[in-house]
């Protein structure tokens, strides 16, 4: 094998150690999981079994192979296999010693997933369980990161030993803005030109965005400007990078373009770790980064752009440095990074955590006496729990113990308020519309927002807009979607919808249905009786509810929070007096998205007690 790194003579230490930490860049990913690797992103596992499987001479799938949601190409032949943190909890699920491996390979340490701290106790427990097992060899645990608190990772791991490794990295010059930035989307687009008319065309640019929509905007102006006759410079190749492309669309960033084209990728932070993209000399970072959040004390789940921490902004920076001396443009102050947390706050220190809970009762796992590497308050933990009460699936006992109906949930890669909806459609005859719509939930928007065609984009999905809401308006479109036989695309593109997202929603539609299938819930349809299809979504988010008050604004039921309907929904203009949201965003205001009206008496039927009791009592002049 070619051994173009500086890591393959340390191989062997660490396959003894159960902690480490990586310079930046070192190539650990690719040569040091000869063994097995588990990776927090699809891309990543996608893309270093590839780059593993060309190393060893094999074919992928064969000795090498990953497993990603809707794709596992592994065999009986497999040696080393790559696969997402959530996928390998799955496995967990049915097999708590994780005996088909020897060794687990954890990777990214640093991203701090909910999945990967979840494993991080997983793998312990199935670690020290083995030692008891004469028929199973020692489970070996290998903690790989670039950045993180050595001290804290070898403690929780019983003092392990930690191996240093030495890294390449050139040296990166880091340029900030004078003042502060308004509008961070036009400072990351004028740099991006700054920076194509004054640099060798070979050198690509690698721009940090926070989402699909920010980043398919900022592509369509980039082409825009581009096609313009008196534009004069050199051509742009831009490449989106984002977790909802499809497998082929992500390797193309990795393969070479046209010698006489600049490559721009504007990526989410999916491109900070785990893979290098060739020839990034400029890094244009926008400082921003869009996460889920959930506040116990309001219980409000939002989806919030906010800072990035300094870690994250070196791990930017540093992607300008992997192959020689490179550039990193930030659209803020030097104030402002000083003024930015150390680290970032792990997802399970901030998430909502009833499918956390529900994941480890069915390993018969308490998650207020879990060895986590960092524990969630008890506050969040106990909210997690009497949700899942809520829902039916823990008994109201003083111990937590999944019900038959809680069992059932676990088997699905869902909130558990999404598997209570499709649980609900079971009984109301609308598994069909339920599972399609909720797949369309899963993924990025199927809405194409065109800046340069925006009346013809929104008469487009005034076509699709149904009176129910915006749940009802996702179903239409498949509908029209699947009743158009082979012009699909040629669909898509007269309807500004995304085929990618459409694509991807349809394969997260399959997996459902056949996960259905193999719990043996029957399929059904309600037609054109889509009101059950309402009733359901109340069964799963009787607390994602928001009434109509005498000042002309929404409250929600529980916390008696002021939310707004976003302006993309499609009744954003009737003012319904009782809806039902499945997402919060937080911008300027905090905005209810994906909204359905509802009727107060579903709420008396579906919802528990002290749920319905809230509505109308609050009395606002």
């Amino acid at each position: 094998m070619d051994d173009p790194f500086p890591l393959i003579s340390s191989e062997k230490t660490f396959l003894y150690s159960t902690s480490e930490k990586g310079c930046l860049w070192s190539s650990k990913s690719t040569q040091l999981s000869l063994l097995l690797g588990k990776l927090p992103r699809r891309v990543a596992a996608v893309t270093i079994a590839t780059r593993v499987a060309a190393e060893t001479k094999s074919n992928l799938g064969q000795k090498v192979g990953y497993s990603v949601r809707f794709e596992d190409t592994t065999s009986s032949n497999t040696k080393i296999k790559y696969l997402t943190d959530g996928m390998l909890l799955r496995e967990a699920m049915s097999d708590e010693l994780l005996s088909g491996y020897n060794i687990v390979i954890l990777d990214e340490a640093h991203e701090r997933t909910v999945h990967t701290d979840v494993l991080f106790g997983i793998v312990k427990l199935a670690q020290k369980a083995r030692t008891s097992h004469s028929s199973l060899q020692p489970l070996k645990i290998v903690i790989m990161s670039a950045t993180m608190d050595v001290d804290h990772f070898s403690k929780y791991f019983n003092n392990a030993p930690v191996v240093y490794l030495e890294g390449r990295q050139y040296p990166v010059t880091v340029k900030h803005t004078c003042e502060a930035q308004e509008d961070y989307v036009h400072t990351c687009l004028v740099t991006i030109f700054q920076i194509h008319k004054q640099a060798v065309v070979n050198h690509h640019i690698l721009v940090f965005l926070t989402g699909q929509e920010e980043i398919e905007a900022m592509a369509a102006n980039i082409r825009s400007i581009t096609k313009d006759p008196s534009f004069s410079y050199a051509p742009i190749k831009v490449h989106p990078l984002y977790a909802a492309l499809s497998p082929n669309k992500q390797l193309d960033v990795f393969q070479p373009g046209n010698p006489n084209a600049r490559k721009v990728i504007l990526s989410t932070n999916i491109a900070e770790t785990s893979v290098t993209i060739p020839g990034i000399k400029y890094v244009v970072d926008s400082g921003m980064v869009k996460q889920k959040f959930h506040h116990p004390t309001t219980g409000l789940d939002m989806l919030k752009v906010h800072s990035i921490s300094q870690a994250q902004a070196w791990q930017r920076s540093g992607r300008a440095g992997r192959e020689s001396e490179g550039f990193c443009y930030r659209a803020y102050t030097k104030a402002e990074f000083d003024c930015m947390i150390p680290n970032p706050v792990p997802e399970i220190m901030r998430t909502n955590l009833a499918g956390v809970v529900l994941q480890l009762l069915a390993l018969n796992i308490n998650l207020l006496t879990f060895d986590l590497l960092d524990k969630p308050s008890t506050e969040l933990i106990l909210e997690g729990v009497e949700q899942l009460k809520f829902l039916g699936a823990v008994d109201e006992g003083d111990e937590p113990v999944l019900t038959d109906l809680g069992k059932q949930m676990a088997l699905f890669p869902l909130d558990p308020r999404f598997t209570k909806v499709i649980l609900a459609a079971s009984e109301f005859g609308c598994m069909d519309e339920v599972v399609t719509i909720i797949a369309f939930l899963s993924g990025e928007s199927i809405f194409i927002n065109n800046l340069a065609k925006k009346e013809e984009a929104a008469a487009a999905k005034a076509k699709f807009a149904s009176s129910e809401g915006d749940h009802l308006t996702l179903l239409n479109v498949y509908r029209g979607f699947n009743s158009i036989g082979t012009a699909k695309y040629k669909f898509c593109y007269d309807n500004f919808l995304n085929i990618r997202n459409m694509e991807y929603a349809i394969k997260v539609r399959q997996q459902l249905l056949e996960i259905c299938q193999r719990c043996k819930i029957p399929f059904s349809s309600c037609g054109e009786d889509t009101e059950k299809v309402r009733k359901c979504f109340v069964a799963g988010f009787f607390m994602n509810v928001a009434e109509l008050h005498r000042d002309k604004k929404y409250w929600t039921l529980v916390k008696k929070q002021v939310v707004n309907i976003h302006p993309s929904s499609v009744v954003s203009g009737s003012m319904p007096s009782l809806v039902l949201y499945t997402e919060l965003v937080r911008t300027a205001k905090t905005y209810m998205r994906f909204v359905m009206p509802i009727e107060q008496e579903w709420l008396d039927t579906l919802a528990p007690e002290n749920i319905r009791n809230l509505s109308g009592i609050l009395d606002v002049d």
